[in-house]
């Protein structure tokens, strides 16, 4: 079955690696990244986007995702990431998917505790976990764009009075990661991130990890991070892959083929980021 993210995080947590939690977009990259997780024995957080949810449909991703769970020997969990709608979020939830991140971090921060407060009222009572933001990252997720200026890292004493507030089960930081790939060399702000660690004892979400250096991102695991979202890494070699098959072969058609090379690029990246996160050999 399909479980929340609640007890996989705090073991996560209480082991020091991280689960890593890849987005996904249809039947393809959901099944590369199931089966490589239960290669590797590592839990694995399948998440979708707003966008994800409307091109698959939250009713055959919650199928797709189950079915993954039924055929594994490891903790499977179905993440909404990145969403900003409430009623879409209990319609999701209903739908059969066992965690949930709100996304309200671009609203001032009173606002921003109202509206996740909402969203943890009625996920808590399905047993679904609730991850929110504090702070912005630049750049683009889904339909939303940060631009560089407007970027604000998480404040250690706000994350400390927002988790209180709002009983949420995961705190996604703003440390200097970005979303998509980046301008220039990341650059993380690590006392940051051990200010928030000391104050608060949730489990911490890295977002924006895609084009981080592994080095970058073993460190921050090690200081208290327990799950790393993976979107961009995923998408470039997938799409490359295809494009590459249909030079080579320009009057293919058959889906079966020409998706294949893309689920086998995407596998190197799906293993080489459970190897980053230390998740695997876990179960």
């Amino acid at each position: 079955m399909i479980l929340s993210t609640r007890q996989m995080l705090i073991d996560a947590q209480e082991n020091h690696y991280a689960v890593p939690a890849f987005n996904i977009h249809n039947m393809e990259t959901l099944q590369i990244v199931a089966q490589t997780a239960v290669h590797m024995r590592s839990p694995l957080i399948i998440a979708a986007t707003p966008s994800t949810v409307t091109y698959a449909g939250a009713d055959y991703l919650v199928a797709m995702a189950e079915t993954a769970a039924q055929t594994a020997d490891i903790p499977i969990a179905l993440h909404l990431d990145h969403h900003e709608d409430i009623k879409t979020i209990e319609e999701d939830i209903d739908a059969g998917f066992s965690s949930c991140m709100i996304d309200a971090s671009m609203l001032p921060f009173e606002e921003n505790v109202e509206k996740v407060k909402k969203v943890v009222a009625y996920a808590h009572r399905y047993d679904v976990t609730v991850e929110a933001e504090l702070g912005k990252l630049v750049g683009i997720e889904d339909d939303v764009t940060v631009e560089a200026e407007d970027a604000v890292y998480t404040d250690p004493d706000n994350a400390a009075d927002f988790v209180e507030r709002t009983k949420i089960d995961s705190l996604a930081v703003a440390i200097g990661t970005a979303h998509g790939l980046y301008k220039g060399k990341p650059k993380l702000d690590f006392a940051r991130l051990e200010a928030i660690r000391s104050r608060i004892s949730i489990p911490l979400v890295l977002h924006g990890a895609s084009d981080v250096p592994d080095e970058l991102v073993e460190k921050a695991i090690a200081l208290g991070i327990c799950k790393v979202n993976i979107a961009t890494d995923l998408k470039i070699p997938f799409s490359q892959a295809i494009k590459k098959y249909f030079a080579d072969n320009p009057s293919a058609n058959d889906p079966r083929q020409y998706m294949t090379p893309g689920k086998e690029a995407m596998k190197k990246i799906v293993e080489h980021k459970i190897k980053v996160c230390k998740s695997a050999g876990r179960y």
